[in-house]
């Protein structure tokens, strides 16, 4: 089973999939339903909820949630750190250490990161 299967179910489906299947609840991952429940205000409780009382079993979470929110199509982009990559490029540029490569991504145009970029290729590998 999918990350969207388990969320799907607890969101707008409702039905149980983990009814007799080990193998169901062995791939769901609490931790990361929670996290992708916590991007709304109406669930955030509940994911925060569940966070906390991590020790119960799996089957239990997911049944408390698909029981206890609301039916609701509920769609978010993961939030992910998009300069990495050229924090990469940087540090490698100008031998900066990860925080100064921060500060100094901070004082940098656009232009500019993008000049250090082409000076080294999109593709170039990261010691």
């Amino acid at each position: 089973m999918k990350l969207t299967d388990y969320l799907n179910s607890i969101n707008h489906g409702k039905e149980s999939l983990m009814d007799g299947d080990d193998l169901a609840e062995k791939q769901y991952a609490p931790f990361v339903v929670n996290r992708c429940l916590s991007y709304f205000p109406d669930t955030i409780l509940h994911a925060n909820l569940m966070n906390y009382y991590h020790n119960i079993d799996k089957k239990c979470q997911f049944d408390y949630l698909r029981s206890s929110l609301r039916k609701r199509k509920r769609f978010s982009r993961w939030l992910k750190n998009e300069t990495e990559n050229d924090i990469e490029i940087i540090k490698m540029h100008y031998g900066y250490s990860n925080a100064r490569a921060k500060e100094a991504m901070s004082l940098l145009s656009c232009d500019q990161v993008s000049e250090i970029k082409s000076r080294y290729g999109e593709c170039t590998e990261m010691k």
